[in-house]
């Protein structure tokens, strides 16, 4: 056999349906990677034979390796912080005596406006290094806190650049459509009508989205101005997602459902009509814990009707500056089980299966299988459940991605 690298020693949780053990796991196993690819996967005893002087070997000591982590909902570009905010609030100041100072959403806006491209990439790449470190090998990233056509496509420019710069897979989405600017404060249809016949346009001829968001919400945009932003995206050939009854339900979910999203996201409010659009379309529920906890939530998505639906379940970080400050996809495991109740297997493939899922991207990442991109993780961990368990402590060893060892 001619491979460029096998792991042996370990154990691999593949996240493969197909395979009818928890986690699809495989082990005493070992895996064969050839031009970037899985090429062999199985139990070690059935190996084949190959020349051990001339193929690397990796031995994983009886460490558990699965498919690399996907983050399928971050905003990780961004200047500025909101820790002063953060203060106030916890001195009693309410969100819209912070907004009216110029707090809020604004003062992330004005911090990026205000940003060059050098800077923000500069900030963007300390984040995502820390994902990395954490086992993320594909990340998406959203724009939404431009607001205008120049800031928007400086945000997304910065995107693509680290992706071109990192071995992290990155993914952009194009969220204009975030929150109604100062100055279209009494016209959100007129800033609908901005994005939608200049901003998308131009992020379209730069190539710098694969897809379209829209925060669907009574606090930023109704389901019409959302139908008008979606469609014209779809339109354009772009994938369409959208931020969906976190704060109350409008039947954002279902219009999702109807126009094809890959996802709805946050869905604290989801109703049983909203989630069955979402089985019948397969669409994908993105469960964001870490704006639930930063925020202090009481209202949980709906669990229990998502299993009852088959929808599938995502995880992802959602790492912003006021809602989800909180840059670890390994977190999320551990607040997906303890907040949410999901189980340590559901959270680990609303991380790897589900995720990429979410971005369209499971033909060639988000399980181990034989023909799929050499995109894996070890981790120096007894059980699979181990990674949502406990938190604190970085159990992951080794980073392979596109058949490349990146972090060792």
């Amino acid at each position: 056999m001619s491979w460029d690298q096998v792991w042996i020693d370990v154990n691999v949780a593949t996240m493969d349906p197909s395979i009818s053990a928890p986690y699809g796991a495989i082990t005493n196993a070992a895996i064969a990677v050839k031009d970037g690819k899985i090429a062999w996967l199985g139990p070690r005893s059935e190996l084949p034979a190959f020349d051990v002087l001339s193929i690397p070997v990796y031995r994983g000591k009886g460490g558990w390796i699965t498919p690399g982590l996907i983050d399928a909902h971050t905003h990780l570009v961004f200047a500025g912080n909101r820790a002063n905010e953060f203060e106030l609030r916890l001195k009693g100041a309410t969100y819209e005596e912070i907004a009216r100072a110029g707090g809020g959403i604004i003062s992330t806006v004005n911090a990026c406006r205000e940003a060059d491209e050098a800077e923000l990439f500069d900030l963007g790449r300390q984040r995502l290094n820390a994902l990395a470190k954490e086992g993320v090998t594909t990340v998406e990233i959203k724009s939404g806190y431009g607001l205008d056509t120049e800031t928007e496509l400086k945000i997304l420019r910065v995107a693509r650049e680290l992706g071109q710069h990192h071995h992290v897979d990155v993914k952009t989405t194009f969220l204009g459509a975030h929150a109604v600017p100062p100055e279209f404060k009494d016209n959100s249809d007129g800033y609908v009508d901005l994005i939608i016949n200049k901003m998308l346009p131009a992020v379209i001829a730069e190539n710098l989205a694969d897809a379209v968001d829209v925060f669907c919400e009574n606090i930023a945009f109704n389901l019409e101005q959302t139908e008008r932003v979606l469609s014209a995206a779809k339109a354009a050939g772009l994938q369409v997602k959208l931020h969906a009854e976190q704060l109350s339900n409008m039947g954002g979910s279902e219009l999702a459902a109807r126009l094809g999203a890959k996802s709805v996201d946050h869905i604290e409010y989801l109703d049983e009509a909203g989630v069955k659009a979402l089985s019948e379309s397969g669409t994908c529920a993105v469960l964001l814990p870490g704006a639930f906890y930063f925020l202090r939530e009481t209202q949980k998505p709906p669990i229990d009707l998502l299993r009852q639906y088959g929808v599938p379940m995502v995880l992802a970080s959602d790492f912003n500056p006021g809602s989800s400050p909180i840059c670890s996809t390994l977190l999320m495991l551990n607040m997906g089980c303890t907040l949410f109740r999901l189980t340590p297997e559901e959270a680990l493939a609303g991380l790897t299966l589900n995720a990429a899922k979410a971005l369209g991207i499971e033909e060639s990442v988000g399980s181990l299988v034989v023909g799929k991109q050499a995109d894996f993780c070890l981790w120096d961990i007894a059980t699979p459940a181990q990674l949502a368990y406990s938190y604190g402590v970085n159990p992951c060893k080794d980073v392979v991605k596109n058949g490349k060892l990146v972090h060792q």
